[in-house]
């Protein structure tokens, strides 16, 4: 019985990941999927479409994941795969600033195109490489909260925060959905005692 409720709930959730080439975009993948990590993996050609699966309390979040290919070249099919996306996780390289400034312009681009209802996700990629960073996590911290975007530190090689920072988004998905049945059961309520309290005034106003 309880394995038919939850099957019940399951939410399938479009999350496309957005960022520079070389910033592990498809390491966090392939940690987060498979559990694995590949030390040279090849660039992603256009984009790469993973499955994976994930419960939150009672609920289960089935994300149908789009890996963007980083290269500039490639920028112009990235609303193709960012349109209608439920997530979206911006990945940079801490090691790297540059690729933290095209996070924020993809932060930009998210959401002046993209869906304002998106819960969108800063990752700082490569944790494990902390003698060598050159982006601080309190000025990374400090951005994603001026944005209203979830932010973690991560690290594909190690596995620091992968499955973290998709639990997080799955539990931010959840929650929306549960505000938006409510908003919309409010509405429904709301909508009928106004539309007859209208009428009523109208004719005699």
């Amino acid at each position: 019985m309880a394995a038919t409720a939850s099957a019940s709930k399951v939410k399938n959730a479009k999350l496309v990941l957005l960022g520079d080439v070389g910033t592990g975009k498809s390491s966090i993948v392939l940690r987060f999927v498979k559990g694995q990590f590949v030390e040279f993996q090849e660039s992603t050609i256009g984009a790469a479409f993973f499955a994976q699966t994930l419960s939150s309390d009672d609920q289960t979040v089935k994300f149908e994941i789009w890996d963007t290919a980083g290269q500039e070249r490639y920028h112009s099919l990235a609303p193709m795969y960012y349109r209608g996306a439920a997530a979206a996780i911006i990945v940079y390289d801490i090691t790297n600033p540059a690729t933290f400034t095209r996070a924020k312009k993809w932060v930009q681009e998210l959401q002046s195109q993209g869906n304002a209802n998106t819960v969108m996700a800063l990752a700082g990629n490569k944790a494990d490489l902390l003698d060598a960073r050159k982006v601080p996590a309190e000025e990374a911290q400090a951005y994603a909260q001026e944005n209203g975007l979830l932010f973690m530190e991560t690290s594909a090689k190690t596995a620091i925060n992968v499955n973290e920072i998709f639990l997080q988004i799955a539990k931010r998905l959840i929650q929306a959905q549960a505000q938006q049945q409510q908003n919309t059961n409010g509405m429904v309520f709301v909508d009928r005692g106004d539309s007859r309290t209208g009428s009523a005034s109208s004719c005699c106003s």
